[in-house]
């Protein structure tokens, strides 16, 4: 018999990846809520910690965060449940999509409803953006590091790789001078 827990992470997954749009920044608050709030499998500085590590690892934030979950939560196996209830549901609907959508591409309709989802997009990601903010306690001593780090990738097409690395190394060398 399966184990109870596997399938209901991948039930879990698999609800967030069929019903959320924008990516792997939306999704973060839907797992959160699911893994940190409801179900209490996972520590809230445990997930941000989760988080931080799927973020600097390559690949696609969701799968990333699925797959660091289900490994904390139930190692090799868990992480397959997880990243497979998270994939899944994108897989389905892009097959789905290249069927049907070469006929209706065209259609002004299916133009305007694509128009119209993209604000609700941004929001989607740009909420879970000011969340984490609050939870890594950001202050007005500290929000310049993330906007200065944005300002430069975006303004002045600094590579996000040395973004991450600089601040890797600063909170390195903050952390030695605090703590001597």
């Amino acid at each position: 018999m399966v184990n109870n827990f596997y399938i209901e992470a991948f039930k879990i997954f698999f609800k967030i990846g069929a019903f959320t749009i924008g990516g792997g920044y939306a999704m973060v608050p839907l797992i959160e809520d699911e893994i940190v709030t409801k179900r209490r499998w996972i520590e809230q500085d445990d997930f941000l910690d989760l988080l931080a590590i799927a973020q600097s690892a390559p690949g696609i934030l969701a799968v990333n965060i699925a797959i660091f979950v289900g490994y904390r939560l139930r190692g090799v196996k868990g992480s397959l449940v997880t990243s497979l209830g998270s994939i899944l549901p994108s897989f389905l609907m892009i097959l789905a999509i290249a069927l049907f959508f070469a006929a209706y591409k065209d259609n002004p309709y299916v133009e305007k409803v694509f128009k119209g989802i993209r604000p609700a997009v941004v929001a989607l990601i740009a909420a879970p953006v000011f969340r984490m903010g609050k939870k890594a306690k950001l202050t007005w001593k500290t929000i310049w590091i993330p906007v200065v780090g944005a300002l430069l990738i975006w303004l002045l097409g600094f590579s996000p790789i040395w973004i991450i690395i600089a601040a890797g190394v600063g909170g390195f060398i903050y952390g030695k001078i605090v703590n001597c």
